[in-house]
């Protein structure tokens, strides 16, 4: 069992939206869609808990926690005054993105992974978007518009696992970013994981996590070692103290059948993060919970 310290994140993504765990988790997601994209083939996308798509950073309730001040704002700072080649090259499809909503220089949209998937998608690709609250559904679905590659339902995300699995174009990724409101949510992340997988093992799967009790996120990596999943990585970004269960001390992500460039990026990225985002302890982590075969 995964138990452990857990204090619920009470979560609304607007209160979080271009903090430092979106930073991570989104780099990521362009990478992998970008590598997706290299092939003319059709490609899948299934964002198991969407929320809303796109949040005004510049309202009340974004302003009342601050926390993309010292996420996406401090990033763009740190990218204007200059990345090298190869951070540049990781980084830049991100921030044109943010760029192409923004586009008066000042940031106040940022897109959720929903938006991002739908703007880097081609008209071939095909996305599903989950997501439980009616009215997050609702606005999402109008983010969306009319654009028949994009499917919006209000629906419980760990059921689409199985539901939306496996998908015709038998390519793509799928996002797990699950709001960690019940004490079994790492547990429940991984066995809910495995249902999928069994139905899409050829899939790139994303796992996003919290990081507030080291012991927790541990024991998730080992229940995905002892599954045998070949082919996953654990990346992580800690920006405070893990002297407390109390606040996010950090983020990370379980990718598993990363694209095979991944690593490298990942190498370079984290450490990078780690000192731009970095509060009162800046540290990164890589590896492989089990190598490619």
């Amino acid at each position: 069992m995964l138990q452990g310290c857990f204090a619920s994140m009470n979560y609304r993504h607007i209160y979080h939206a271009g903090n430092f765990a979106d930073c991570l988790k989104h780099i990521v997601l362009t990478r992998i869609l970008i590598h997706l994209g290299k092939k003319d083939k059709p490609f899948f996308c299934l964002d198991s808990h969407a929320g809303t798509g796109l949040y005004d950073i510049s309202g009340d309730q974004a302003q009342k926690t601050g926390e993309w001040q010292q996420g996406i704002a401090r990033l763009m700072a740190e990218r204007d005054k200059g990345l090298p080649p190869v951070l540049k090259e990781i980084c830049d499809p991100y921030f044109d993105l943010i760029d192409q909503l923004n586009p008066d220089g000042h940031i106040t949209t940022y897109p959720g992974s929903p938006k991002l998937i739908a703007m880097m998608s081609r008209p071939q690709d095909r996305a599903f978007f989950i997501e439980k609250h009616p009215d997050d559904a609702d606005e999402l679905a109008i983010h969306c518009g009319r654009d028949r590659r994009l499917h919006v339902r209000q629906d419980d995300g760990w059921v689409a696992l199985r539901s939306d699995l496996p998908p015709k174009e038998r390519r793509g990724v799928v996002l797990i970013d699950p709001p960690y409101e019940q004490e079994n949510e790492y547990e429940r992340l991984i066995a809910e994981f495995l249902k999928g997988y069994k139905r899409w093992s050829t899939g790139i799967y994303c796992l996003w996590y919290p990081i507030k009790a080291r012991r927790t996120v541990d024991r998730a990596a080992e229940a995905l070692q002892e599954a045998g999943i070949a082919n996953s990585l654990r990346a992580e970004l800690v920006i405070q103290k893990l002297d407390t269960a109390k606040r996010l001390n950090g983020t990370g992500l379980f990718i598993i059948n990363p694209p095979y460039t991944l690593h490298d990026e990942l190498e370079q990225l984290l450490p990078f993060l780690a000192r731009t985002l970095g509060e009162t302890a800046h540290r990164s982590y890589l590896e492989w919970i089990c190598p490619p075969a």
